[in-house]
């Protein structure tokens, strides 16, 4: 027996997730991004995390040319950002704030959390592609992330 999607769809919203932005470089030198929440770690040693990208997402023909890429963590107050990038119309890099990691992704100012990451495998997974990446350097803030639960942003509890 199979879910439906919609039953599915309401099950995985009570599941808060951190939300990020993915930043690369497309094949052209042009910075590209994505909002996404499908994110996590896979391994400490070596340090792994994997994303997951929508094959009819805008991004996903870039990220599949890809040898790198960069997550960055929003924080909790950043919201606005996230629907930006959500935006496949919008320029969303004007205006906001970055600068390049030591690997050359742009990383954005503010965040919780950035991590430049060596992409190391691709799988495919339904109607997504399973991204793999080798963390190749990271920083944080004492910022809390922005998530995500049930439909709508909100933050931790303080």
């Amino acid at each position: 027996m199979t879910v439906d999607t919609a039953t599915f769809r309401h099950a995985l919203g009570t599941v808060p997730t951190a939300v990020s932005i993915l930043t690369m470089v497309d094949d052209d030198g042009e910075d590209r991004g994505m909002t996404v929440s499908a994110f996590c770690s896979v391994s400490l040693s070596p340090p792994l995390v994997l994303v997951c990208i929508g094959n009819d997402a805008t991004i996903s023909g870039p990220v599949r040319g890809a040898s790198t890429f960069a997550l960055n963590v929003l924080a909790d107050d950043q919201a606005d950002l996230s629907r930006v990038f959500a935006d496949t119309g919008a320029r969303p890099f004007a205006g906001v704030g970055s600068s390049r990691g030591p690997g050359g992704m742009l990383l954005i100012d503010g965040t919780s959390a950035r991590l430049e990451c060596r992409i190391t495998a691709r799988y495919p997974g339904g109607d997504h592609t399973i991204v793999v990446g080798e963390v190749t350097y990271a920083d944080v803030s004492p910022m809390p992330p922005l998530l995500y639960h049930r439909g709508t942003y909100s933050a931790l509890a303080p």
